[in-house]
């Protein structure tokens, strides 16, 4: 079973415009834990004491799943990560050309030598050690893997490949992962972004394609355009690959809420999984087949995640759909009267763009 490793309270409130104050940090993180997150990666203890007093206080609500800081990987992010108290780090490197010569000036061996130093220490207490591949998607396959045996070598534990800026196609993730998974050095896990609308697409592709755990954050929320979103990934995991999954649908969606409040961010109502409207059915042909079969036209069920399944009374709605609500309001129609009355109601919702109430559709049909 794949691993979700969620960081919407590192790098979900890293997006532009967030942040989040100790108690939404420590709600967030309960309802994580309650919502169906495997790990989480909680926030950054080298930001200073406030970040490290909430860290803390998140370790002290004593949830059953590791918890994880993200660090750079010099002594003194570890140092601030080691006073907090934590028994897992991410362990970030820029891997690309690109930021090692932003970083390191071009120096390879000195990005070795203080993965190394970093490494050794954090071992040496204790600690689940991932190293963090910054801009992995531009990087070189065999320079990963020479990082990735390196860190082997050191005792780390886990590999993040990181889709910095989102650039990825779920291909190219497919191909980039399946040749790191064939080496069979480190576990694998996905850190994507949202740049191209592709986040969760190839965190999924790059499960598929042998990475045992994924970084998600709740609504997708993140640098720039965001991350996988980890209401996607969950359900995907869940539906997709049959994994046996537990998801309790009132904290989920009170975990999306509450996230969505704390960031100040809007949920569009045709979101994947959690928006508003994605089960409402308007247009005839699909009313009509819900009517026979629930699942006819949807993938899950709402009462999954929280929500309700709608019939609105619009431009393309079909005689099943008035039919239904007015049998729903004690009126046995007549099918001829029903499509009679079809034209006046399309005629209403397109001038005033407002779906018809099925009061208004009851007043229609009895004086029609």
């Amino acid at each position: 079973m794949a691993l979700i490793n969620d960081t919407t309270l590192r790098d979900g409130e890293q997006a532009p415009y967030v942040a989040f104050n100790t108690q939404e940090k420590l709600k967030i993180a309960q309802l994580l834990y309650e919502a169906g997150a495997d790990e989480l990666e909680v926030g950054i203890p080298a930001m200073g004491s406030q970040e490290q007093s909430d860290l803390k206080e998140i370790l002290a609500l004593n949830l059953p799943l590791q918890i994880m800081s993200w660090n750079r990987a010099t002594m003194g992010d570890l140092e601030a990560s080691l006073t907090c108290g934590v028994k897992a780090v991410d362990l970030s490197v820029p891997v690309s050309d690109i930021l090692i010569n932003v970083k390191f000036k071009g120096d390879r061996e000195r990005l070795f030598r203080n993965l190394e130093e970093v490494v050794s220490v954090a071992k040496k207490e204790g600690l689940f050690v991932c190293i963090g591949g910054e801009d992995a998607s531009r990087a070189d396959n065999g320079f990963l893997a020479e990082l990735m045996h390196f860190g082997k070598a050191l005792g780390a534990d886990r590999f993040r490949y990181c889709d910095t800026v989102g650039i990825l196609t779920p291909h190219q993730t497919y191909e980039n992962i399946s040749a790191l998974s064939a080496w069979n050095i480190l576990d694998i896990e996905m850190h994507t972004h949202n740049d191209f609308g592709m986040a969760t697409a190839n965190s999924i592709a790059g499960i598929e394609a042998g990475a045992k755990s994924a970084n998600t954050t709740v609504i997708g929320l993140g640098e720039r355009a965001g991350n996988a979103s980890f209401e996607q990934v969950l359900m995907s995991l869940t539906h997709q690959f049959s994994e046996k999954r537990v998801i309790n649908s009132l904290k989920l969606k009170e975990l999306v809420h509450t996230v969505a409040l704390a960031s100040n961010k809007l949920i569009a109502t045709n979101t994947p999984i959690i928006g508003e409207h994605i089960f409402s059915h308007e247009s005839g042909i699909h009313v009509s087949g819900m009517i026979h079969a629930n699942n006819a036209y949807e993938a899950f069920k709402p009462e999954e995640v929280g929500l309700f399944r709608h019939f609105p009374i619009g431009k393309h709605s079909g005689s099943a759909t008035l039919l239904h609500h007015l049998k729903a309001m004690g009126i046995f129609p007549t099918k001829e009267r029903v499509q009679a009355i079809l034209p006046k109601v399309r005629e209403i919702v397109t001038h005033r763009k407002v779906v018809m109430s099925g009061e208004e559709l009851k007043e229609l049909y009895l004086c029609s």
